[in-house]
């Protein structure tokens, strides 16, 4: 217990040289947003996901297979706009490729813009969604979440996916004392599950309460505090901010 607490602490806090300084803490603000957005997608624009494919092509599978509150074309729509938001990524990857910091603050602005608008179109429709805004908020929630899970895999931050917990989840348990392993970063692995959680949790509270709105713009504000936190601390030419070993 008092490892996995460090090991939280340290991940909240990162210490003085850390290999991947402030990401940790920053990463886990990604995850809760991908909780957010989850809820935001699968209980207020007709089960379907926007962050989580695995899920996406497993409806995609029911769907085909008629079965009823499942819609192909909105599966495909998620997974063509997740794509989209991949291949996006890769680019500003490319792009930012010798500054973690800079690629960071540039994915997360993106996203921010992206966000804004769902929240834009959500409002003049007044929290209701039609057709039309079911798809507008699937294709930018799609395209920011591919944005957020390429960046993510840029940036190299052990067990902080932001999108991701099968891995993570099986590590807990693979690599347990009961198994025989050494449980490396047990803290970590904990609040990534815990941030995705939480947000899920939040979102679901938000949406079946009908606040639509501003579950979108809770996002919005993580997404924008992100990305000028981002900015902020990688000024200069900390170790942390390159890539590589």
């Amino acid at each position: 217990m008092r490892g996995l607490l460090t090991d939280a602490f340290r991940t909240l806090v990162p210490p003085a040289g850390d290999r991947h300084g402030p990401l940790p803490p920053l990463m886990l603000s990604l995850t809760v947003v991908t909780g957010l957005v989850d809820a935001v997608s699968y209980l207020g624009l007709g089960h379907v996901f926007v962050a989580n494919m695995t899920g996406n092509v497993v409806f995609l599978g029911f769907a085909l297979a008629g079965s009823a509150n499942l819609s192909a074309l909105a599966s495909v729509v998620s997974l063509a706009s997740f794509l989209t938001g991949a291949l996006a990524g890769g680019r500003l990857g490319a792009r930012f490729a010798a500054h973690r910091g800079h690629l960071l603050r540039a994915a997360t602005a993106a996203q921010t813009v992206l966000v804004a608008v769902t929240v834009a179109v959500t409002a003049l429709a007044g929290g209701q969604v039609g057709t039309g805004v079911r798809y507008t908020l699937i294709v930018f929630l799609g395209v920011a979440m591919g944005l957020q899970n390429a960046v993510a895999r840029r940036l190299g931050v052990p067990d902080l996916t932001t999108t991701v917990l099968t891995l993570t989840l099986t590590g807990l348990a693979a690599d347990s004392a009961p198994a025989g392993g050494g449980t490396p970063r047990p803290g970590r692995r904990t609040l990534s599950v815990l941030a995705m959680f939480a947000g899920a949790l939040l979102g679901a509270l938000l949406v079946l309460g009908g606040h639509l709105v501003l579950t979108l713009a809770l996002v919005l504000l993580l997404l924008a505090v992100t990305s000028v936190a981002a900015h902020r601390l990688s000024a200069g030419d900390a170790p942390w901010v390159r890539t590589g070993p």
